[in-house]
């Protein structure tokens, strides 16, 4: 089934309304301007009937004054003494004035027109009661059609935005009991292996194992049980922060990573390069290096068939006269780089180009960095010869 773009549709609606706004608009400037043309004509026939000295012709301008207020489709309803109607035009309604009925009617309209405009005139003589015109009346409905509409294109973008941000949630979790349980599983595969082992005799053992070295290698399966354990534990909890040297928390992965090079990449060599005057920084050692170990994963994934190697290392750029309040790790490979079409969302969970990949690596680099360690994880240069991901922590103060 095709997922619907609704940041288009959320944008065409918008577009449609403020499009609409504009032609409702014009129409409006269009309509005064056709009013100051009709005062305009109105103000040319007083000064022709004023100035014409022929009585004759001053009732002509008259008339047509009469004809120009008529023609502008305001509402007006002329009363005289014991509130008879003498003419109405422009109602909303159809009165016969020569009827009691359309009396009855004509003066129910007044009063309408009263409660919204002051009749002027001497009710004894003429009264005008008058309405608004009809761009007044398309005017006063334009605001609550625009409040609605807007309210309509943000309730809608609400929606889109809390729907988006649950499927998000959705596929990080998912994303995460993946990676839970593909973490898990090599350990947990390795101890049924080694039990099987200790299940034969000694002499069916493969080159003569003995129990202590089935027990050291179950030693270490353990730990890294625990050592997942201790890392998923941390990450869904408020993370109490300590001061920490970079240098042992990197020679420590250093040790943990180079065991197991061999089987995460052939013929790639790990080199570290610390910087020996890096200040400690505040964090978690256990949460930054699974951050490490991810951005170190990602560079053996990237050099998959290739040989050469990769380099983390420490920088403390100096600004001015004085060090900088921040520490860069660089994690650098010589593999062939980023697609440029991942490279955007490339810390997004879901975001891989390995088939059968969860793309929750990176994200969680991103989550531990930036919100555990108030630090930033940037990639920072890619091409063809290679990449590197920068990762900046705030050096602890004092």
């Amino acid at each position: 089934m095709r997922r619907v773009n609704w940041t288009l549709v959320l944008t065409f609606l918008f577009l449609l309304l403020l499009g609409w706004y504009l032609v409702y608009t014009e129409g409006l400037v269009r309509a005064l301007r056709a009013d100051v043309e009709t005062m305009t004509q109105m103000f040319s026939e007083v000064q022709a009937g004023l100035s014409d000295p022929d009585p004759l012709r001053a009732d002509q301008a008259l008339v047509r004054l009469q004809e120009i207020i008529v023609e502008s489709g305001v509402p007006l309803v002329l009363s005289g003494p014991g509130d008879t109607i003498f003419d109405a035009v422009n109602l909303s309604i159809s009165a016969d004035l020569s009827t009691t009925e359309g009396q009855s009617a004509a003066r129910r309209y007044a009063r309408r027109l009263d409660a919204r405009n002051p009749p002027v005139g001497d009710p004894e003589i003429v009264r005008v009661h008058f309405g608004d015109p009809p761009e007044i009346q398309r005017l006063r409905w334009i605001p609550w059609l625009q409040v609605t509409g807007l309210l309509l294109v943000f309730v809608l973008g609400v929606v889109v935005v809390r729907s988006q941000r649950k499927a998000e949630a959705e596929r990080a979790w998912n994303s995460m009991a993946r990676e839970l349980a593909h973490q898990l599983g090599t350990p947990i595969s390795s101890l049924q292996g080694w039990v099987e082992v200790l299940r034969l005799s000694s002499d069916e053992r493969p080159r003569g194992l003995d129990e202590g070295e089935v027990a050291r290698a179950m030693e270490q399966d353990v730990e890294r049980l625990e050592r997942v354990s201790r890392r998923f534990e941390l990450i869904g909890r408020e993370v109490k922060l300590e001061v920490m040297d970079l240098r042992s928390v990197v020679a420590d992965l250093e040790g943990y990573l180079r065991s197991r090079m061999p089987r995460l990449g052939s013929e790639v060599a790990l080199r570290v390069q610390m910087d020996h005057s890096t200040p400690p920084v505040l964090g978690s050692p256990v949460l930054l290096a699974w951050a490490l170990e991810n951005l170190v994963k990602n560079a053996l994934d990237a050099m998959a068939g290739r040989n050469g190697a990769i380099v983390l290392r420490s920088e403390v750029p100096v600004v001015g006269e004085e060090r900088d309040r921040w520490v860069h790790l660089y994690v650098e490979d010589e593999g062939g780089g980023v697609d440029p079409e991942l490279q955007d969302n490339l810390f997004e969970a879901g975001v891989t180009s390995k088939q059968g990949g969860w793309g929750v690596g990176l994200a969680l680099t991103r989550r531990i960095v930036e919100r555990v360690h108030g630090g930033r994880v940037e990639l920072h240069r890619t091409g063809p010869s290679g990449s590197s991901f920068r990762v900046k922590l705030p050096a602890a103060s004092g």
